[in-house]
């Protein structure tokens, strides 16, 4: 979860009688979610910025908006507050009270990867995960295997293709997210959830898992995510026309690109800054295909177990305009920046900006989560159970890998990095403190990566 504050507004006070106030805008991943007028909680570790009694000047507003944007990236960062219902609950409401959406019953459209539209009704108020379970109750999928998929914000091209905005999360609204965009071109969408192509065969034991996933790989292959030669396609048609689902899925497993999320054409700094790329994440990598000022196309892959660590940041362009206005519609500038493993003994930052840098980063961390989920022997089947109440949450073995604090061990026991230390003693790791970018970055702005603490020479 990307937390920022990068404007200020200055509003006025109830029915227009009330004192002027100034409202700060909170954006998660990228997106104005909520605007903070009060404190909340008294209880919370850390303390809440404090406030002062008289009118602010611009000085004191822009000190405060950064305190504000530190506080709610460290409660984030707390192991026990940044996951906990209490904290999600408060994002939901205040998202909620923001867009002044009243809670009601409403019908949300879904699509599916064949364009196959689902009607759901629910709540304005219902999170991500009970618009999740709403869609699975009316395709029939069985509950274990609601896991395996998510719901996606996309945004519709010309061509019928869709450019991936986000994963909807569980601090969320689905209904809210969604028409707050107030355009036509942003949907909702299901796909699955996992990266690991073994999870298939989970999904394809029921009717339902299978039309989906067939769905899904149908739908990347005519867009041109996963490639495919002339005989392939032959064999591939010819599946098609007798209905063979499965032979067709497992086709498709051997081609090139199968089951990556292929990104809208941004800029990067490698192998030199200015490049334009077209990025696809999959198979627990970034895939670059980069276009070199000299035209020449080259393609690498970048392992998620050779990330050391990333951080997502984000800029709005200094407003011209009187002071006390809303800068809000200012196009915010998102970055993704990855400390890369290049060698045994060279660790280099790779930047991508990109306005679906916050996609790019949730990949990332559920690529990370997987493989530890895998690593201790956990299955993503279990990742869902039920409720007394009936509504879904996650289980025990899923909460136990949310995003570390930077490079901090899974395990209180263990010596931090201790296998990290040990095998890169020849690096020179770049200290937290010494942003490569113009403005320094806190700790609490990187996400550390567990997956890279367990590789070896071996890897490299």
């Amino acid at each position: 979860m990307h937390f920022s504050i990068p404007e200020t507004e200055t509003r006025a006070g109830g029915d227009g009688g009330g004192a002027a106030y100034v409202a700060y805008n909170i954006h998660v991943n990228g997106v104005l979610h909520c605007r903070l007028r009060k404190e909340y909680g008294t209880n919370v570790v850390p303390a809440f910025p404090p406030k002062k009694i008289f009118t602010l000047t611009p000085a004191e507003v822009e000190q405060r908006r950064e305190q504000l944007e530190k506080y709610m990236q460290a409660v984030r960062q707390d192991p026990t507050l940044g996951g906990s219902e209490t904290f999600n609950s408060f994002l939901r409401k205040a998202q909620q009270e923001t867009q002044q959406i009243p809670t009601e019953e409403v019908v949300l459209e879904v699509l599916l990867s064949n364009g196959q539209r689902v009607k759901v009704t629910i709540l304005t108020s219902d999170q991500t995960e009970d618009v999740l379970e709403a869609v699975a109750s009316k395709l029939d999928l069985p509950d274990d295997l609601i896991g395996y998929f998510s719901l996606f914000l996309v945004r519709e091209t010309k061509d019928g293709a869709f450019s991936f905005v986000r994963k909807l999360q569980e601090f969320e609204l689905p209904y809210v997210s969604v028409t707050s965009l107030h355009n036509p071109e942003f949907r909702i969408i299901l796909r699955k959830s996992y990266w690991d192509s073994s999870y298939d065969d989970d999904v394809m034991e029921h009717h339902v898992g299978l039309n989906l996933l067939y769905a899904q790989t149908v739908s990347d292959i005519e867009h041109g995510w996963i490639l495919v030669n002339k005989e392939q396609h032959r064999q591939l048609k010819s599946l098609q026309e007798k209905v063979s689902k499965k032979e067709f899925i497992r086709l498709a497993q051997t081609l090139k690109y199968y089951g990556y999320l292929k990104f809208d054409p941004c800029v990067t700094d490698f192998p030199e800054k200015g490049c334009h790329v077209v990025v696809s994440a999959g198979n627990n990598e970034l895939n670059f295909q980069v276009r070199l000022p000299s035209e020449q196309i080259k393609e690498g892959s970048f392992k998620v177990t050779r990330m050391r660590c990333w951080r997502v940041t984000s800029s709005v362009p200094m407003s011209n305009g009187p002071t006390g206005s809303s800068p809000g519609k200012s196009e915010v500038k998102l970055e993704l920046a990855f400390e890369y493993l290049m060698s045994k003994d060279r660790l280099q930052w790779v930047t991508i900006t990109s306005p679906q840098a916050i996609m790019l980063s949730i990949c990332l961390q559920s690529m990370v989560d997987e493989l530890m989920v895998k690593k201790s022997g956990g299955s993503i089947r279990k990742m869902f159970r039920r409720r007394a109440n009936g509504a879904l949450r996650r289980s025990d073995s899923q909460q136990a890998v949310k995003s570390p604090p930077l490079l901090d061990s899974p395990d209180a026991s263990r010596e931090p990095m201790a296998k990290l230390s040990s095998k890169l003693t020849s690096v020179s790791l770049r200290g937290i403190s010494h942003s490569s970018s113009a403005n320094d970055v806190g700790a609490n702005d990187f996400h550390g990566n567990y997956a890279f603490e367990g590789i070896g020479d071996e890897d490299l």
